[in-house]
Order: structure tokens, then sequence, then C-alpha cells
């Protein structure tokens, strides 16, 4: 491990690890029980700074990029970025910085490398905060084209979160497809922003914050074209970690939708939403998120 000084931009005295053949940038604030926080498609480590200090007052807080998120070295042109790649990341970061179990806190994306970490390696995890994770394979399974016998289970049992799904396809998916193959990068990152954040939580953006977006577009691309890895119900129910799932109070329908479904599987989950927030929660109201975590990760349930 070493550490570095940058020249600002947010990646100030950041320490690396190198594992599974990259070198990974991370912060860490604090001592006491690990918390470690997984950052979404749309930004890196620096999506967390307003949680890093409040945290590491009460417990051992980690932060990290992503491999090919900035500071990172990128992804290659053309290549794909399949999420099994980046859990077993995260159980070696567990282990190399002897972190292990520790409490996973996600966003987004980030969110489902967490639950899926649970689902694979319950040995690492303590507990889960998840943030709005897509679990879209529990509607059209894994794949490059929806299963028809997934998605009419779905539609049967979980007509609303069924519905959300389909909606965002046509209206981001899709679309974002057809951009990638023009090859209109900058369409399809608007495109995906709109789609998980709300057109008017889009619109609160800071200058700052959608070059941190453009930064990603990248790795979005990656994401987008490796698909979703195999995610059934049998498998969630399976979790034994304690989960509090977070939601906003303006994400769009699917995030909450996904959220309800998620909780009702999880033999041991709580829900809280996070009033006036949109999907980057943890960035629309950071002390509130934080007292969140913080309260159910050392007492075991959220506050209020």
């Amino acid at each position: 491990m070493t550490v570095t000084e940058a020249a600002g931009g947010g990646f100030e005295a950041l320490q690396h690890v190198a594992l599974n053949g990259v070198s990974l940038a991370y912060r860490e604030v604090g001592r006491g029980e690990p918390v470690v926080l997984v950052h979404g498609g749309l930004g890196d480590l620096r999506t967390w700074a307003a949680q890093l200090e409040p945290l590491g007052a009460r417990c051992r807080v980690i932060a990290y990029s992503r491999r090919y998120a900035r500071p990172n070295e990128p992804i290659a042109p053309g290549a794909v970025d399949p999420m099994p790649v980046h859990v077993a990341d995260l159980v070696t970061l567990l282990h190399t910085l002897g972190a292990a179990p520790a409490h996973l806190v996600g966003s987004s994306w980030g969110a489902f490398i967490c639950l899926l970490t649970a689902i694979e390696h319950p040995e690492v995890v303590r507990s889960l905060v998840l943030e709005e994770p897509p679990l879209l394979p529990l509607v059209l399974g894994s794949g490059p084209r929806p299963q028809p016998a997934v998605l009419m289970r779905s539609l049967r049992r979980r007509p609303r979160a069924t519905l959300a799904v389909l909606g965002f396809g046509l209206r981001t998916s899709a679309p974002m497809a057809w951009a990638y193959r023009r090859g209109d990068d900058e369409r399809a990152l608007q495109l995906f922003a709109r789609g998980v954040l709300g057109r008017q939580a889009l619109a609160r953006l800071t200058p700052e914050r959608r070059q941190q977006m453009r930064e990603s577009a990248d790795t979005l691309r990656a994401e987008f074209r490796a698909g979703f890895p195999p995610l059934t119900e049998p498998d969630i129910r399976a979790v034994r970690a304690p989960a509090l799932l977070l939601t906003g109070e303006h994400s769009p329908t699917i995030e909450g939708a996904l959220s309800d479904w998620l909780a009702d599987l999880l033999p041991d989950a709580e829900q809280l939403a996070v009033p006036g927030a949109s999907h980057l929660m943890h960035e629309d109201d950071p002390a509130f998120v934080t007292d969140a975590i913080v309260g159910f990760v050392t007492r075991g349930r959220p506050p209020g």
C-alpha cells in the first residue's frame, strides 16, 4: 500500500492498494468496526466526501474508487466491465486491508455489488446499507435479452415493479443502446442520468458534479454492455446479514418499486425514505444519510 498526495480535485492524500491486477485508490478515516463505502456508476470515491469524517468519528471508514473509476487507470477502449469482477475486487480489498467482516454501504450499482457480495461471500459482511440497487434481473432475467418466463412471472407477482422496469427500458435503456450504436456517448450518459435521477435532480447537479459524471462515461458504457449478472429471489432470501434499504423520496418510480420488492425478500430488512432526496441521496442530504448509517451500523436500527 502507498500514500499519495494529489493536486486537488477531491483526490488529496489517497492511499492505493494493489489487488487482482489493478491499483485501487481509497481513503480511510477513523477506528473501530469497518464500514466500506461502494460508489455507483456516476462517480467515484468523491461521492462520499460528506460522509467520511462524520462516520470516521464512530467507525473505521473506507471509501474506494472501483476499478476504472477515477483516479484509477481507465478502462481500455471497447472493453466490457462485468459486475462479478467488482465483487471479487471488494472481497479482496476487505481481506487485504484487514476489514473483513465489514458493514457495506452501497449506492446504485455499488449497492448491487454489495448485495452480490453478501450472497456469494457472506463471511465478509456484517450488515448492508443499500441505496436503490438496480435489481433488473428479477424482472428481466440475465443475459442480453429479457427472458420471457422470468418477465411473465414477475408481471403476475410484482406488476408495479415490472411495469416500472419496462418503462425504464423504453425511456432509458433502449435509447441508450441506440445512442451507443451511433457513437454518441454523451447522449447515452444524459439519458441514463435522467432515467436514474429524474429531471429535477439532474437539473440541480452542480457543474463540478456534472463533470464527475462525464468522467464516468467510459465505465458506464462498459457496464451497460456487460449487462447484469444472474440474480434470483432465492438468492436474496438466503442473505442473513441485516439490511437497511434507503430510498429517495423523489427518486424515479423504478427505484422505490424495486426497493420494496427487495425488502420483502430479505429476511432482515428495514426501509427508510430520505426526505427531499433522489437517487444520489447521500449527496442530496448528507447529514440524514450519515445519521441513518451510523444509527444502523452502531445500534442495528435507523434513527427515528
